[in-house]
């Protein structure tokens, strides 16, 4: 019986670097990298927010100044240098609610008023303004609670630096004529006087005998006669 070799093989590792590839996780999209840093905003950005924000507010002034214009009958300037913001507070106050305080610039105030019958009020846009929007016919009375406050704070300085009345404009030398302008009840009451002779004379005449008012009536008729006849030769 031949006795049989049986050879074991053995496999020596080998020399040559495996490569091997690094599994990772897959990144959450919901949670930021840790590698992420805040960056600040830059100054050119920060300016062109802030402008932004500014011509907002510019606008937002203008616009109120245009809606304060409907349905005002005077529009005055008032110097605002050295006013307290207390002082502020009770001076509105002490306004009826047909007059309204705006603190604006002058340059946004004219810009408002440009185009329009209250552009006069241009010799007032130097300083600082407080504006008077008055709502009521009735400018006296609208007034005096600014002029009261005045002499009562001592804010001989804090003067009215003019107006527009019906398009005119009012310097602080002319106020005086705006403060004694008559009231919607005195100004009937002159024209109903004023109609009142005019109406009696009217009435004794029509008492008088046919004959005379004939004759009144004749008169009369002969004179618009001379006046057309005057228009025709000019």
């Amino acid at each position: 019986m031949e006795a049989t070799a049986t050879l074991l093989s053995f496999s020596l590792p080998s020399t040559k670097t495996q490569s091997f590839q690094i599994l990772t996780r897959p990144i959450n999209p919901f949670n930021p990298p840790t590698s992420y840093k805040h960056r600040p905003i830059s100054k050119t950005h920060r300016l062109s927010i802030n402008a932004a924000i500014s011509r907002t507010k510019k606008e937002e002034t203008v616009e109120t100044v245009k809606e304060q214009l409907e349905n005002c009958y005077l529009l005055a300037g008032i110097n605002y240098k050295g006013f307290t913001v207390k002082q502020f507070q009770e001076l509105r106050k002490t306004l009826p609610e047909t007059t309204k305080l705006v603190v604006a610039k002058n340059t946004l105030v004219y810009k408002a008023l440009e185009g329009t019958q209250w552009e006069t009020l241009k010799p007032c846009m130097t300083g600082m303004n407080v504006w008077l929007f008055v709502h009521t016919e009735e400018i006296p009375s609208a007034i005096k609670p600014y002029r009261d406050f005045q002499k009562e704070k001592k804010l001989e300085e804090n003067d009215f630096t003019g107006a527009v009345f019906e398009g005119k404009f009012y310097g602080p030398d002319e106020f005086k004529k705006l403060e004694t302008l008559p009231t919607r009840g005195e100004i009937y009451a002159n024209l109903l006087g004023s109609l009142k002779s005019p109406s009696s004379a009217l009435v004794t005449t029509i008492q008088a005998p046919a004959r005379e008012l004939i004759m009144v009536l004749k008169a009369h008729i002969k004179k618009l006669e001379e006046q057309e006849q005057g228009s025709a030769v000019l």
